[in-house]
């Protein structure tokens, strides 16, 4: 009993133990991210299952430097552009995150109201969409930063039901171990667009401003003053690790799932969430159907906050104005309030004659063309020894990182290519 007791206090202590990066992870399978894996498992079956196994120590790489950035500086990623590097770098990146970040949130407002509808069809989707845009935008607003952190964390919980989903329908293992390890590349455009929409959507500048500036929160809600060394580092890496690996596990999962219940049943063309999990019923089941529902509105309510606090660190960030969700709304209106117009602006989508989840694809593929630009500029700070001191990138990040920047410049320029010429 004594050692049973011990094993669950250990597994409660590493539970309390994790932070931002966990829920960073989770944020990154958002209800948008969702829809473009399932629309890459329904188009072209496991043969874009290779990608998790590549994005894995990518992303991480980066969003370990982003942290450290956040640790050392004690600023966010915008923060530090801005006091080293010319203002036209920081607008151009404010230029290109907010309609993308704005079109993100319209989608996933517009998912969870699409899969709302589905589990309840007398209530119309739109009512779900309001519903939960005014619960996000209170829960943001009135509940201090580690009680936000909290229930993020415990919502990630949420992400398990994406584990379950494929073995409820007969898999062909030896065709899943073949797609996972050995790349399937086509040089077409709609697979391009596909390609670096995943990356874009896996790899997405918005985490990169979450991660440091929700580092910055870590450390001034710690009572005594962090003095950054190898183990508070090493811990770091770790947290991102788990949640990068949560991350992508989940979204092997979804092209596992779409890649063989759906594009074997003869389904090719899923533009939205709830196609996808109304596919996914006759095909495998009500449970599937139900399990893959439940994930939507789950990852939804864990990724709206992390999309629309990126962009007001962003923004309060390059005016000075105060931030942070440790503050009272009136100690941080400016911030608080570009939280709340960024949901109002992305539920607005459903009612003006803009389709969000149409525009899913081209904000993945923007985050996929601008991000190399962000990466390039974050691998330049992780290696500025005036910046970081003694915590430079090492030998494993900088391979990591031009890796990453190398995959996704020559996937976009492919792309541009094929669809100009």
């Amino acid at each position: 009993m004594k050692k049973k007791t011990a094993k669950s206090n250990s597994l409660i202590d590493r539970w309390k133990k994790l932070g931002p990066g966990l829920v960073t992870g989770a944020s990154d399978d958002d209800p948008s991210g969702i829809a473009t894996y399932s629309q890459a498992g329904a188009a072209y079956g496991l043969s874009t299952l290779w990608t998790s196994i590549v994005a894995f120590p990518l992303m991480a790489a980066i969003q370990q430097m982003c942290a450290r950035i956040g640790l050392v500086t004690s600023q966010g990623l915008t923060g530090t552009l801005k006091k080293h590097y010319p203002k036209p770098v920081l607008y151009l990146m404010l230029l290109f995150s907010f309609p993308a970040i704005i079109l993100n949130i319209g989608a996933d407002i517009a998912g969870m109201g699409a899969v709302g509808n589905l589990l309840f069809p007398a209530i119309d989707a739109n009512y779900f969409c309001v519903v939960f845009t005014i619960s996000l935008i209170g829960l943001i607003i009135y509940l201090p930063y580690q009680q936000i952190a909290s229930v993020l964390k415990y919502l990630c919980l949420v992400m398990l039901v994406y584990f379950m989903v494929p073995f409820l329908y007969k898999q062909d293992f030896c065709e899943i171990l073949q797609a996972t390890f050995v790349p399937s590349i086509s040089f077409d455009k709609n697979y391009m667009a596909i390609l670096v929409g995943i990356l874009g959507t896996t790899i997405s500048p918005y985490l990169f401003f979450w991660q440091a500036s929700v580092e910055v929160e870590e450390q001034k809600n710690k009572k005594t003053q962090v003095i950054v060394n190898k183990k508070i580092i090493h811990n770091l890496n770790q947290d991102v690790d788990f949640g990068m690996t949560v991350s992508g596990f989940v979204m092997y999962f979804i092209i596992l799932t779409t890649g063989t219940v759906l594009f074997k049943g003869g389904v090719h063309q899923i533009d939205t969430v709830e196609q996808a999990a109304m596919a996914l019923k006759p095909l495998a089941g009500n449970l599937a159907y139900l399990l893959f529902a439940i994930g939507v509105i789950g990852t939804g309510f864990i990724a709206i906050p992390v999309l629309s606090g990126s962009l007001s660190y962003i923004f309060t960030e390059t005016f000075g104005w105060e931030q942070g969700l440790d503050k009272k709304f009136s100690e941080a209106k400016a911030f608080y309030l570009i939280i709340a117009l960024s949901l109002i602006l992305g539920l607005s989508l459903n009612y003006v004659g803009i389709s969000p989840v149409k525009a899913l694809i081209y904000t993945a593929i923007l985050y996929g063309l601008t991000a190399p630009v962000l990466i390039a500029i974050i691998l330049h700070i992780s290696n500025n020894k005036k910046i970081m001191g003694k915590h430079v990138n090492g030998p494993l990040s900088n391979t990591l990182g031009f890796a990453a920047l190398l995959l996704m410049t020559v996937t976009a320029v492919t792309l541009l290519y094929l669809q100009f010429f």
